[in-house]
């Protein structure tokens, strides 16, 4: 079965599409410029075959742990979860006995105490993952982490880390070359939140035996019509992922400050929180941007559907179904009257029903929806949706005038909470700490 973008209830003749539309020739160029000039990786892949020889290397290595503790936060976490729920969802089901994924992604000092009390060092392998080897929430932890395998297992403690770094440079990329860690790059030029299908995501993906190859297909199928260096402005309008990014930009200028990401492919509800990331990251800048909103059906129908429906209307949705859902088991036949209308039908046919039900609903509302039914729920789809994402936030960007790539606001934070932690230099943020700290404050006990 194919995998369909339904636009029946975009709202495509209330928006101005035909600006952007006519931008087509404008941004293939540009495209083409980007992806000859190698800034585009998440698009040509070009680090690809290279990659499938060093996971295949790996397999033998990893098959020797019982858990991977993954040290990461952001786009170094989110695309590795939102992959071992969707393809490796029997770690979280009763009974689970084969390997285990456990994702370090905050300063949780709970969560950390736990890993070391409870993760046999003998059989653990710690995979670190910063591009600059400098993100001190996770190499934080892989000080502590390597202190702990140095006392559980002596000089063999190298042997239980695996690092995902610069190829050339930074810390990490130093205590691999110091100690013979293994490592593996994170290419130049991809951004975390675009590094799911490279080795930060995909060195987990192998480890609890998902077929990286159809993830790596699924992905390269969609882009690449967009990396052709011959790409036209007519070859870039009939993509999707440009529809969608046409249709992204318009519905801002028409006051949708919300993108609700709707999945009812309930295994692949993770792919919510991989997506706020990709979307707020990168377009959220210059005052400008649409709040990315992760829900999950069925379980937000019963929370937060009531303000989709009825409250502001500045919400458009982007709707995730499979119809080739599992079956599940059936109701019995022998129920009260009242739930006449499931007797002896599919558990399954339930969430399909209900997806139906919310998705007429929220178009009845008001709320432009643009429904992404995948064929199935395997690994290709996800790597063509992975792409299909990624590649309209990129163009939305750039339709929106801003750069798609950076997160420049985000490191304002980091320097004050360096600051707070007297790093050396950042004179400016120390004082901007000590004004904050020192003014009154209003303090009320509740």
């Amino acid at each position: 079965m194919p995998d369909i973008l339904d636009w029946t209830n975009s709202d495509l003749e209330k928006l101005d599409m035909a600006t952007y539309e006519a931008r087509a020739d404008e941004l293939a160029a540009r495209l083409r410029e980007e992806t000859g000039g190698g800034r585009l990786p998440f698009l040509t892949m070009p680090y690809a075959a290279q990659l499938k020889k060093e996971l295949d290397t790996l397999k033998d290595f990893l098959k020797g742990f019982d858990h991977m503790l993954l040290l990461g936060i952001g786009g170094s976490a989110l695309g590795a979860r939102a992959l071992q729920q969707a393809f490796y969802p029997q770690q979280d089901q009763p009974g689970h006995t084969g390997p285990s994924l456990w994702i370090a992604d905050n300063v949780d000092a709970y969560a950390l105490e736990a890993y070391l009390a409870k993760l046999p060092p003998e059989k653990t392998v710690v995979v670190t993952v910063s591009k600059s080897g400098g993100t001190i929430e996770t190499v934080g932890q892989y000080f502590i982490l390597k202190k702990w395998m140095q006392h559980h297992l002596g000089d063999a403690w190298s042997k239980h880390m695996l690092l995902v770094t610069d190829e050339k440079q930074g810390f990490l990329r130093g205590e691999a070359d110091s100690f013979g860690i293994k490592s593996l790059p994170v290419p130049d030029n991809l951004g975390g939140r675009y590094s799911v299908l490279s080795a930060v995501g995909l060195i987990p993906a192998v480890f609890l035996g998902m077929d990286t190859d159809a993830l790596i297909a699924g992905a390269q199928e969609v882009a690449a019509p967009l990396t052709d260096p011959n790409l036209t402005g007519d070859g870039l309008a009939s993509h999707s992922a440009f529809r969608l990014a046409a249709w992204g930009a318009a519905l801002q200028d028409k006051g949708f400050a919300e993108m609700i990401f709707f999945a009812y492919i309930p295994l692949w509800a993770s792919f919510g929180d991989w997506f706020a990331q990709l979307w707020a990251e990168s377009l959220g800048k210059e005052g400008k941007g649409s709040q990315p909103v992760p829900a999950i059906g069925v379980t937000d129908q019963h929370s937060v559907n009531q303000m989709f429906m009825d409250g502001v209307r500045n919400k458009a949705c982007l709707y995730l179904t499979c119809p080739n859902l599992p079956a599940g088991p059936k109701f019995p036949t022998d129920l009260p009257d009242q739930f006449s209308y499931v007797r002896g039908k599919d558990f399954g046919e339930l969430i399909q029903a209900e997806g139906l039900g919310n998705r007429m609903a929220l178009s009845m509302n008001g709320v432009p929806l643009v429904e992404l039914k995948m064929g199935s729920d395997g690994p290709k789809q996800a790597g063509k949706l992975i792409a299909l994402l990624g590649a309209a936030t990129i163009l939305t960007g750039w339709l929106m005038g801003i750069n798609p790539l950076d997160q420049p606001a985000v490191e304002l934070g980091k320097r004050l909470a360096k600051a707070r932690m007297n790093a050396d230099g950042l004179t400016e943020e120390k004082a901007d700490l000590n004004a904050f700290l020192t003014a009154d404050r209003d303090l009320r006990e509740f």
